[in-house]
């Protein structure tokens, strides 16, 4: 469910940047990345998993193990079907940086002019994270070649990368996880399968629809 709070004019032209990023052709000299994260809590079997007769389901004790969280960090190019998923001890400001250095690094980015960066508000998306991770001319280098969009406050739902988590957390890591070996394991065959098959993200939401969602500016539509 949406939360959208006052349609600001600040507002506005974040939507609309966001929106009209998305509406131009791939370009691989200035692709576009959605990047954002998801903490997840690591959980064992305190009793083994009773197998039942067949057609019914397993039966799992209600007692469980805490073995901490981890978060993740999910990339999504969505006109080309190409993400990029990394698991990560915590989410901080040199993490995302790294994820960032990661991200820019692989073959298919390193001769893009530029790169499209559409990230929500959360205090690590910004340069700071870059200055305080690497050294002042790397992280100007970096800076250099990145185009930062930030989604409104209270919009993330306008970062194409929470469509992929969503995907991501339904068919791969919902349920009980024990270890940070078997969650990168199941992310990696997961992420495989999804580049080998270019899986998209169909995004249909256009400025022209924010405009008669939120009933203004149509006059210059």
């Amino acid at each position: 469910m949406w939360c959208v709070p006052a349609v600001t004019d600040e507002f506005k032209e974040k939507m609309e940047n966001v929106l009209d990023i998305y509406a131009k052709p791939h370009d691989s000299q200035e692709p576009v990345i959605c990047m954002d994260e998801k903490s997840k809590q690591l959980i064992a079997d305190t009793k083994p998993i009773q197998n039942t007769q067949s057609g019914k389901p397993r039966r799992r004790d209600y007692e469980y193990q805490r073995n901490g969280t981890r978060n993740i960090f999910v990339s999504v190019e969505p006109k080309t079907g190409y993400r990029r998923v990394t698991v990560t001890d915590k989410r901080k400001k040199i993490d995302f940086a790294r994820e960032v250095d990661r991200v820019l690094s692989l073959k298919r980015y390193r001769h893009a002019t530029v790169i499209h960066l559409v990230l929500d508000n959360l205090n690590t998306h910004n340069a700071t994270s870059f200055f305080e991770t690497f050294s002042k001319v790397k992280a100007e280098r970096m800076l250099e070649k990145i185009r930062f969009h930030h989604t409104p406050k209270h919009a993330s739902w306008l970062n194409m990368a929470e469509v992929e988590i969503g995907i991501l957390d339904r068919q791969c890591i919902k349920g009980r996880i024990a270890s940070e070996e078997v969650l990168k394991r199941k992310i990696a065959l997961w992420q495989r399968s999804r580049n080998k098959s270019k899986m998209k993200i169909n995004w249909k939401f256009t400025t022209k629809d924010a405009r008669v969602k939120f009933k203004y500016g149509l006059e210059l539509s």
